[in-house]
């Protein structure tokens, strides 16, 4: 994984609880079939139109609801680039990174479905390219992008620990 990542954005609102990205009626299925229902309650094409990069740009208090990581795992089995948000429900964004999904916090209210984004982790930078815009976003501190890096927590402790 790159430290810089770039894609096209879909736009979601407030409030996007982990029901909705990840729908608890399908849990007991496998990641991929789980993925086929991601976000559906509120976009049936999501996991369409979805492709390997894009980033998925909400409003305030994303992945609000349960803790399970069903959620950070569907929109990871459709190759997120990253999720940028205005904010995040705190156990949504740590289960984030230790599923290695990328997250920045800014002020998204000036993003627009299908602009271009790029964000540099190293320095939680945003550039709207569409726009000719650029933000100022959260910083991940150095051992937490590594995590990202490497796929998530399992590979960094693996790493850590000389585990194979």
């Amino acid at each position: 994984m790159s430290f810089i990542i770039r894609g096209r954005v879909w736009k979601y609102g407030d409030n996007i609880n982990t029901d909705i990205i990840s729908p608890g009626q399908y849990m007991s299925l496998p990641v991929e079939k789980q993925a086929e229902h991601a976000m559906e309650a509120i976009d049936s094409t999501f996991s369409q139109k979805i492709k390997a990069g894009d980033i998925l740009v909400a409003g305030s208090n994303f992945g609000s609801g349960s803790s399970r990581e069903t959620a950070q795992m569907v929109l990871k089995h459709h190759k997120i680039g990253a999720i940028v948000a205005t904010s995040f429900a705190r156990i949504f964004y740590r289960n984030s990174i230790n599923v290695g999904l990328p997250v920045v916090e800014i002020d998204t209210s000036v993003i627009q479905e299908g602009d271009d984004l790029e964000i540099d982790l190293l320095i939680g930078k945003v550039i709207n390219r569409s726009q000719g815009t650029e933000y100022k976003g959260t910083k991940l501190p150095e051992h937490l992008i590594e995590m990202v890096k490497m796929g998530g927590l399992e590979p960094y402790l693996a790493k850590k620990l000389n585990i194979s």
